[in-house]
């Protein structure tokens, strides 16, 4: 799909990965919109985006809140092409600690918002796109993104919550692209790595360094852009459907 003058909607937009991705979209000309939760971190992303970019205060675990993000998006911009899902986070938690088993609404907080977010983002861009006429040879009328983790393959001591979420948006990504098929819709996953987002700057360089030595090559964090780059290469390249793919210097997680 060409991007140019297409229009996207990115989850967690306001940083991070989300905000790399929206930087690397509109660089390449297409619209924009913000959804994320912080309402003042997405307004001022959306402006230093400049006119291609728009914002609005998104919870993706409520139906309403996002079919009104759709709303602001049609209105803003008389369509939607691109679905990038970037929101998202976990507190780690042992599944029995000192304190007694992991608490049961912990758990469930984290898959509602990694998982059930995703999926309910997901399913209503969906309905938008296929609204859309076919274009170019293979009839495409939309791309969504979904963002895992290789936390979903090899999760860490206390990851239990946060790698199932992971990892049920890895199962997500077959059969929710075998169902959007016959609509012209492609769906693919990018798990990535220990990347440099402002979560990892803000931790000491004694937990840090652990993590970049389980890094094979390049012996480093990666990059938020290179996040986009990824994302954007999915969105142009027609024959990529149905598929995870790691984003991670080989990294292979050890257990702690």
């Amino acid at each position: 799909m060409d991007l140019a003058n297409k229009t996207a909607i990115v989850t967690g937009g306001a940083s991070g990965l989300g905000n790399a991705t929206c930087r690397e979209l509109v660089k390449h000309g297409a619209n924009v919109m913000i959804l994320d939760i912080n309402e003042d971190a997405a307004e001022q992303a959306a402006a230093e985006l400049g006119e291609r970019a728009d914002f609005v205060a998104t919870d993706v675990t409520s139906e309403v809140s996002v079919q009104a993000a759709l709303g602001k998006t049609m209105d803003r911009f008389g369509a939607l092409h691109v679905c990038v899902n970037c929101a998202g986070g976990g507190p780690p938690g042992k599944t029995l600690g000192r304190d007694g088993p992991l608490p049961l609404e912990r758990y469930a907080s984290v898959v509602n918002l990694n998982l059930v977010g995703t999926f309910n983002v997901l399913r209503l861009a969906a309905e938008q796109m296929a609204r859309n006429e076919p274009e170019g040879e293979a009839g495409e009328r939309g791309v969504v993104i979904n963002t895992a983790s290789v936390a979903a393959y090899d999760g860490q001591i206390g990851q239990a919550a946060y790698s199932s979420s992971k990892a049920g948006i890895c199962g997500l990504t077959l059969p929710v692209a075998r169902d959007l098929a016959p609509l012209g819709i492609r769906v693919m996953t990018i798990a990535p790595g220990i990347m440099n987002t402002p979560l990892l700057q803000a931790l000491d360089d004694k937990v840090k360094q652990p993590l970049i030595e389980m890094v094979q090559f390049p012996k480093r964090l990666g990059l938020p852009e290179e996040f986009g780059m990824l994302a954007r290469h999915i969105v142009e390249n027609a024959y990529l459907n149905g598929e995870v793919i790691r984003l991670d210097g080989a990294i292979r997680m050890q257990p702690r």
